[in-house]
């Protein structure tokens, strides 16, 4: 009698998990267009900010939000959006940071919680134009799946402008995804990228969105935008910041290239450092003991081949290592991307 009970009372709690997720499935299908912006110290921004943008999304007849991340500003950023928030809690979500985690866990943040058919990403320093949005539909219509905001002209200072070019020169040769501007953060998403599962976003990933999500299979493509100068505020970006751009670009690279079979980047290169360091040391013997007649043990260059072949073995043994590691973490999921899937009658 008593597992009886147990069990009636089993079936209304299941019926209530049914429940709540069809009401989230219906509440999220009813959004059109989200807004994910992160903040930090962007006071005077925006309220701006926030009247352009919704003067922008009325005129497109879609139900929209705009969801706020304040990343742990330290001035009246969070008492201005909340104040949104409280003349808009239709329209107006806000996520506050116990501190400053950056740019990525912002954008994750706002991802989770967003329950757009289409999500925007913008910043929240003025600098990107709401006005825009209608010509980032207008590609999702064309069939693509990301559309990636490219600042022309720049309106930014030289120490600003000649890094980032450099750095998205380096981005397109390396990884063949045509952007001029990957850092840009005014970029436009279909639903199915941000909620695949094996974009992985972490660090300072955010800027390699597109190049992970054209690697997955999705079409990237970039239109020119309007750009404007910062009116308030300062901006974060710095030296290091490009630092970081440039050691993330080489995670990105070798996850993106090499992650599926991690031993053929360590074999060559273990193999053809060994082969070196070989040659290096047969060459050592040969002119020791034909040309110059001197003992090997006082050849500086012994060593370096030494040390190359010991690295060479190294590289090939963490191949190895990383396949075993691979072959025991191996999702079946993460080795293709469905677009559509039609069953047979």
């Amino acid at each position: 009698m008593q597992q009886m009970e147990m069990s009636s009372l089993a079936i209304p709690q299941r019926a209530d998990t049914a429940v709540t997720a069809t009401a989230d499935r219906e509440k999220r299908q009813g959004v059109g267009i989200s807004v994910v912006i992160p903040v930090m110290n962007e006071q005077e921004n925006i309220r701006p900010l926030f009247e352009r943008l919704i003067a922008q999304l009325e005129e497109l007849g879609q139900s929209y939000e705009v969801i706020f991340v304040d990343d742990g500003s330290t001035d009246n950023t969070f008492g201005e959006v909340k104040a949104l928030h409280d003349e808009h809690p239709g329209i107006v979500r806000v996520i506050r940071f116990r501190k400053n985690f950056g740019k990525t866990p912002a954008l994750v943040a706002g991802f989770s919680r967003c329950r757009g058919k289409i999500v925007f990403t913008m910043d929240g320093d003025l600098q990107d134009d709401p006005a825009e949005i209608p010509r980032f539909l207008e590609k999702l219509e064309e069939g693509y799946d990301l559309v990636s905001g490219w600042k022309y002209p720049r309106l930014d200072p030289i120490t600003k402008t000649f890094p980032s070019r450099v750095f998205n020169a380096l981005v397109r040769t390396l990884t063949g995804v045509p952007l001029h501007d990957i850092n840009n953060g005014f970029k436009a998403y279909r639903r199915e990228v941000i909620d695949d599962a094996h974009l992985k976003l972490y660090g300072e990933f955010h800027r390699f969105v597109p190049v992970m999500a054209q690697w997955r299979g999705y079409r990237v493509t970039e239109i020119k935008v309007r750009h404007h100068p910062r009116r308030f505020g300062v901006s974060k970006f710095g030296a290091r910041r490009f630092a970081r751009g440039l050691i993330d670009l080489l995670n990105v690279l070798f996850l993106t290239t090499f992650l599926r079979t991690p031993l053929r980047f360590f074999g060559p290169f273990g193999f053809w450092t060994f082969l070196l360091g070989l040659l290096i040391d047969a060459w050592v013997v040969i002119r020791s003991r034909l040309l110059e007649n001197q003992p090997i043990h006082t050849q500086p260059m012994l060593f370096v081949g030494i040390l190359l072949m010991i690295f060479g073995v190294q590289f090939v043994l963490v191949g190895l290592q990383s396949e075993m590691i691979r072959h025991y973490a191996f999702q079946p999921g993460e080795e293709y991307s469905i677009k559509q899937e039609i069953d047979v009658q």
